[in-house]
């Protein structure tokens, strides 16, 4: 030791390498696992498991199977849906709302408008469970009476966050021009910006009420990406504050509710702030085995 420190100085204190046990499994055993994540699963099953896996595989540990899964964070048991857009306007399109929403025309009113058709008027019985562990739980009967249905036009103004509604019966072309036409009643001489999806009954070929209405303008998100209209957010508050806990016997009862829900909220309503710039489209990966690249 002393003649190895002479030579080689304060590095020769260090331990040596050293080969260790040989590695069991390389690079081509992550992309065998990957690879087999791209083949038709065993008979009698829908997709892949841990488990399958290592029966496919038999000559690879169960440990090793999940210690690849787990680096590509991939989680076979989660489902997830998604919406993807094949709009090839996506790009302007998107640009145009984003553009909207960072920085809305001055002195112009801009709103995202959209409509929550078929709201059901559910019935069934409020309450809590106690629980064994003594944990009283709230929820509500499984049971319930339907008695019928309404449908919800709302307008989020971008700037202020405030909500304008109106109840219909119907979603039709006629329904969602008289709401429109209150709206522009209601900020006669002002330029509107409105914020639609694609349903046909907001873009007729001939859109003669667009035509009498030169103050306002229609701004189209691209297809299948409801996600970048403002008023879905609200939707869903709406949805959870004040349908998802009701029992309403009647549509006149569930508008009244909705109604209360809109005065309540509007005196504090904030805008949505959107941050993005930039909004891509994306699509789904085609094979795992790609994730070795």
């Amino acid at each position: 030791m002393a003649a190895a420190f002479h030579a080689a100085g304060i590095s020769a204190l260090s331990d040596a390498p050293r080969s260790g046990k040989p590695a069991r499994y390389d690079s081509a055993t992550e992309k065998r696992v990957l690879m087999l994540l791209d083949q038709e699963p065993p008979d009698g099953y829908s997709q892949w498991n841990g488990r399958l896996l290592v029966e496919a595989l038999s000559d690879v540990s169960d440990d090793h199977v999940w210690r690849i899964l787990r680096k590509h964070k991939i989680q076979l048991q989660r489902r997830r849906s998604w919406c993807i857009s094949t709009d090839p306007e996506f790009g302007p399109k998107a640009a145009d709302v984003v553009g909207i929403y960072l920085n809305p025309p001055e002195n112009a009113l801009v709103l995202c408008v959209d409509e929550k058709p078929h709201i059901q008027a559910l019935e069934r019985a409020q309450g809590f469970i106690r629980l064994p562990d003594g944990t009283a739980v709230n929820g509500f009967s499984h049971c319930y009476k339907r008695h019928g249905t309404t449908t919800l036009f709302a307008a989020l103004d971008v700037v202020t966050g405030q909500v304008r509604t109106g109840h219909y019966r119907r979603r039709r072309r006629r329904e969602f021009l008289d709401f429109m036409n209150g709206i522009v009643a209601n900020n006669s001489g002002r330029e509107i910006h409105v914020i639609l999806d694609n349903l046909n009954t907001h873009k007729p070929k001939q859109d003669r009420w667009l035509k009498a209405h030169p103050n306002v303008h229609l701004h189209f998100i691209p297809t299948y990406s409801s996600w970048l209209n403002q008023v879905e957010c609200w939707f869903s508050i709406m949805e959870k504050a004040a349908l998802r806990g009701g029992s309403f016997t009647s549509p006149r009862q569930l508008r009244e509710a909705i109604d209360a829900f809109v005065k309540a909220y509007n005196p504090t309503a904030a805008p949505f702030e959107w941050s993005k710039a930039v909004v891509h489209q994306s699509s789904p990966k085609s094979l795992y085995a790609n994730l070795c690249k």
